[in-house]
């Protein structure tokens, strides 16, 4: 069991190489679909979807700007 005051460092050590490939849908550039190989996509928010298998990828640029990214939260007046 874990000791709350002295976590697993092993646990939460960042490692890419571990993680193994990884696809993503890079905007500008010619995407192939990893599941049959063609180039035509649906791209949405934060995903892009094969036109025709289906198959789905994430977005490597998902909404890190634009209008409504940011929000400020004034306080109340008594």
């Amino acid at each position: 069991m874990l000791n709350p005051a002295e976590p697993d460092k092993s646990a939460f050590h960042f490692d890419p190489a571990s993680r193994g490939f990884h696809v993503v849908y890079r905007r500008g550039e010619v995407n192939h679909c990893p599941g049959c190989g063609r180039t035509h996509w649906y791209v949405g928010r934060l995903s892009a979807e094969c036109g025709f298998c289906g198959a789905a990828l994430a977005l490597i640029d998902t909404g890190m700007t634009g209008t409504g990214l940011l929000r400020r939260h004034f306080p109340q007046a008594a």
